[in-house]
């Protein structure tokens, strides 16, 4: 594991993805791994999900503009002092890159993480959603799983990406890092190997 050394004062606001809430098993794990290397993490849900815990009723996400709204909101409750990070998990972390392309909350933010980038439905690679990819100026980083239906290895080496996005990859992975058992590797190996790559990130930021 990497030593916590010059991350203690990065602040990582993480998103959740579109189907699990910020307690889910994965967000712990990605939580601790993080925590554990230096990094000061702070989950949050978005109100659509808040709303499902509630009254136990599966809804689906809001649209983009509910959701940028629901982080910005997350992200103004930040020390200015604080040396921020954010991103999330698939949704989350779409939604985080977003927010860095508006002007006004870009100056907030040294640093995008995305884990497991929805670059399109699965099996529907026409309905790119990774436009906005091409252009952003923030430091971005997308770890991604080899096998992930939203946008796999293959793929995301041909997307035309902007020289600030840094691509890493999870061996034999899909959405969520789980690699198949023939693959010789595991879950936790692949989480532990994406806090790496995240620290190694985030220690070279300015």
């Amino acid at each position: 594991m990497p030593s916590n050394k010059n991350t203690n004062h990065f602040t990582f606001l993480f998103a959740h993805g579109a189907g699990a809430d910020k307690d889910s098993d994965w967000m712990l794990a990605m939580d601790k791994l993080l925590t554990v290397n230096g990094v000061e993490v702070i989950r949050f849900n978005f109100p659509y999900m808040n709303k499902r815990l509630e009254d136990g009723k599966r809804r689906p996400p809001d649209r983009m503009p509910k959701l940028l709204e629901a982080f910005k909101l997350e992200v103004e409750k930040i020390s200015e002092n604080k040396k921020l990070i954010i991103g999330g998990k698939s949704m989350g972390g779409r939604v985080a890159s977003h927010l860095v392309c508006e002007p006004e909350f870009a100056y907030r933010v040294a640093a995008v993480v995305c884990f497991g980038f929805p670059f399109h439905p699965p099996g529907k690679p026409e309905k790119y959603r990774g436009e906005h990819l091409q252009t952003i100026q923030t430091p971005t980083l997308i770890l991604q799983g080899e096998r992930d239906t939203f946008g796999s290895r293959e793929e995301v080496v041909e997307f035309d990406l902007s020289e600030k996005v840094s691509t890493e990859f999870l061996f034999d992975g899909d959405h969520s890092f789980k690699p198949r058992v023939k693959s010789g590797t595991t879950l936790d190996k692949n989480l532990q190997l994406a806090t790496e790559k995240v620290i190694t990130f985030c220690k070279k930021l300015k």
